[in-house]
């Protein structure tokens, strides 16, 4: 098997671990109320991972990340950036619905976080991408996103381009061209 082979079957070994803990009765409340987990989508080869916060109702019932509105946002946001969908990979800090969309508490975050490095030493992307405060707040505890949005920053190793949420955008219209704007740097920073 070859390297890039053997790194798409660890990446696809992880998504069957975190889909298989829909029965296992951790004691979490996302875990136990979701319809299913999301592990996230997109190559191990990828250069980009786009890390949002959790998954939404469209998620949790389609079971891949960023399929509702903020979905289509953000796929109008990589045609900003010059980047297609299908080379990043998308996925959320916590890979389960939160009951009626509320912020994941700090022990689920802790519950699922295993994964997510898991799935991070296997891409090794070039480039991290959290969407949002909540995201971001977990790979930079200190920064704020309306002070770092759009731009690059280097936190314990790590490259990460933060971006508003696609959400925020969606109700509050005047962000959207920020969210452009940003995704068109996010290009730039890539070049």
């Amino acid at each position: 098997m070859s390297t890039a082979k053997q790194r798409e079957a660890r990446l696809e070994a992880v998504a069957d671990e975190i889909r298989a803990h829909k029965g296992a009765r951790c004691g979490f409340e996302v875990c136990e109320t979701c319809t299913q987990l999301v592990p996230g989508v997109g190559p191990a080869s990828a250069s980009i991972v786009v890390v949002g916060e959790a998954p939404g109702a469209k998620e949790d019932a389609a079971g891949v990340p960023f399929v509702g509105a903020a979905g289509k946002l953000l796929n109008t946001l990589f045609d900003e950036a010059g980047i297609a969908r299908d080379d990043v990979f998308i996925t959320n800090v916590v890979k389960a619905r939160p009951p009626k969309n509320r912020d994941p508490k700090a022990p689920e975050v802790a519950h699922h976080w295993p994964w997510l490095e898991a799935q991070l030493e296997i891409i090794a992307p070039q480039l991290l991408v959290p969407l949002g405060r909540h995201a971001l707040a977990r790979f930079a505890p200190d920064a704020k996103i309306a002070e770092v949005h759009g731009t690059a920053i280097e936190v314990e190793g790590r490259r990460l381009f933060p971006l508003y949420h696609p959400a925020a955008a969606l109700y509050n219209g005047g962000l959207r061209a920020t969210l452009v704007a940003d995704a068109q740097a996010l290009g730039r920073a890539l070049r």
